[in-house]
């Protein structure tokens, strides 16, 4: 986005384009949070120039900083903006769990998970946070085989995701294969790193880009802790889940190892 401000140290005035990035946004949503109080900085600089802030002085002749009725108007396009960017996050989210459980798995969403990490100081701890987690209906540990799937809707949340390698090594600590769901059109599969698979979410469903390496993952006991402290995904509402279910119970071809 582009936004014309008035260059105020100019004999006439003109207008300045100025490239608004999330930095700018952030900035301005904590401006509007805060007393106001300046950072003095060269973004701030650019708030300023661009007119979405403007400079106040009180009784006492201290300057504060006050968000414009442009600025405000730029808050309220990039709340509707990441409203709309959760919503389709959300809705593949949806998507990709029923898939996984129509496939006959137990599913969970929002889950915390501590993975270890391994370097040449050890082992360090992380926060693995998948958007959806899945298991094999199954009484067979060798047959859970876990599976992570990151959800991106956005290419430039999914550059941004694709700089934390500590978090695909999370991911993949606490899963036998791992996958990067987008969103069709915001990246290539050769984009993602090699040791996850792609699908793209297009009108047709989802389509395998490039299939996930499968690793052998012998689930540890503070894994199954965390899973048993969290409740899976209901299927109650998926007909197709249930019918896949009732179907295994009776021994119907294609069922899944016990």
């Amino acid at each position: 986005m582009v936004l014309h401000g008035t260059r105020l140290n100019s004999r006439y005035a003109r207008p300045m384009q100025t490239a608004l990035t999330t930095a700018h946004r952030r900035r301005l949503r904590a401006m509007w949070r805060s007393a106001g109080w300046p950072f003095q900085d060269m973004l701030e600089v650019e708030l300023l120039a661009a007119g979405l802030l403007e400079r106040q002085r009180d009784a006492a002749g201290r300057e504060t900083l006050r968000v414009t009725d442009t600025g405000v108007a730029v808050l309220a396009q990039t709340l509707q903006r990441n409203r709309a960017a959760r919503s389709a996050h959300e809705a593949l989210v949806e998507q990709v769990a029923r898939e996984m459980q129509r496939a006959g798995r137990i599913v969970w969403r929002g889950l915390s998970l501590r993975a270890p990490l391994a370097d040449e100081e050890g082992t360090r701890w992380a926060v693995a946070m998948p958007d959806v987690y899945s298991i094999r209906h199954t009484t067979v540990e060798a047959y859970l085989e876990p599976v992570v799937h990151e959800i991106k809707v956005r290419r430039a949340d999914l550059l941004a995701d694709l700089r934390l390698a500590d978090k695909r090594t999370a991911y993949m600590a606490v899963s036998s294969e791992c996958w990067y769901v987008l969103s069709e059109g915001i990246a290539r599969a050769e984009e993602i790193p090699p040791e996850c698979g792609v699908l793209i979410a297009g009108d047709s469903g989802l389509q395998v880009a490039r299939p996930a390496p499968k690793r052998a993952l012998r689930m540890g006991f503070g894994l199954w802790m965390a899973l048993a402290r969290a409740a899976p995904m209901d299927n109650a509402g998926d007909e197709d889940a249930q019918a896949w279910l009732r179907d295994t119970a009776a021994g119907a071809p294609g069922a899944a190892p016990p």
